[in-house]
């Protein structure tokens, strides 16, 4: 069981996370979602060990996370928003020092890359230098990276950018089985569909405070609104889309 409890991280005065607690259990996918700026990111971030939060605190299996963050982090998978990844370096290469970094047995890391790279259909490409890749490709290489290890906990910070749509199906399928397997999984993302289709439960988040924590089954029948899309332009949309995009398309029209 992962716990955040209390959260808030203030960059000077301003909370960009408020008094976020959640919980999330093995078998567990949940959504994470909010507009830009809400706090998603941020809190991504804090569960991964890149930022210390303000206040609170993050239990894992009842135990503070910090009283050990190395074991924490040992257990722990992350795919984040930006490609934060060597360009010089090339994906096998790449992937040969997370896995090491990671402790993998040297003849089994080789042979678990050699088998990501052929799934993700790199293979002819994975010596290359990763600054000629494609987005789609450098998610590949991220997303092989936050699994060469069989994590405990995943952390998807937008993790189908760039992908083309069949990938997109197999990283659907493959995190339903994770989740199978009893992984605690926690996907943030802009793409309401997706969420609406693979997680368990939904968190909303807006301003940097929860605003809604429920499955999406049980937020249709509360607010009586027929999707995810729906529920969310209800809770943080403010402004008249239709207005905004029919100005748009008057700018657009407008002689120059």
């Amino acid at each position: 069981m992962l716990e955040l409890k209390g959260l808030i991280k203030k960059y000077h005065v301003f909370p960009a996370v408020n008094k976020v607690s959640f919980a999330v259990g093995p078998s567990e996918i949940l959504g994470y979602l909010g507009p830009n700026g809400a706090g998603k990111s941020t809190t991504i971030k804090i569960l991964a060990g890149l930022l210390k939060p303000t206040e609170g605190e993050i239990l894992f299996n009842g135990r503070n996370i910090n009283k050990n963050i190395y074991d924490f982090k040992k257990r722990l998978g992350y795919v984040p928003e930006e490609s934060e990844i060597y360009p010089h370096l090339s994906a096998y290469d790449y992937l040969l020092l997370v896995g090491r970094l990671r402790r993998i047995p040297e003849d089994i890391l080789h042979e678990k890359i050699i088998q990501f790279m052929k799934l993700f259909g790199l293979s002819e490409d994975m010596h290359a230098a990763i600054s000629s890749f494609s987005k789609g490709m450098i998610q590949k290489v991220l997303i092989t990276s936050a699994l060469l290890h069989d994590p405990e906990i995943l952390l998807l910070d937008e993790p189908l950018s760039g992908l083309d749509v069949t990938t997109g199906l197999v990283i659907k399928d493959l995190l339903q089985k994770l989740a199978g397997e009893g992984k605690i999984i926690i996907y943030s993302s802009h793409v309401l569909e997706v969420v609406e289709k693979i997680c368990t439960r939904v968190i909303i988040i807006h301003k940097g405070e929860v605003v809604a924590d429920d499955s999406v089954e049980n937020l249709r029948s509360l607010m009586k609104l027929p999707s995810l899309e729906k529920i969310f332009s209800q809770l943080v949309v403010r402004e008249d889309t239709r207005g905004i995009a029919q100005k748009m398309v008057a700018a657009m029209k407008t002689s120059t």
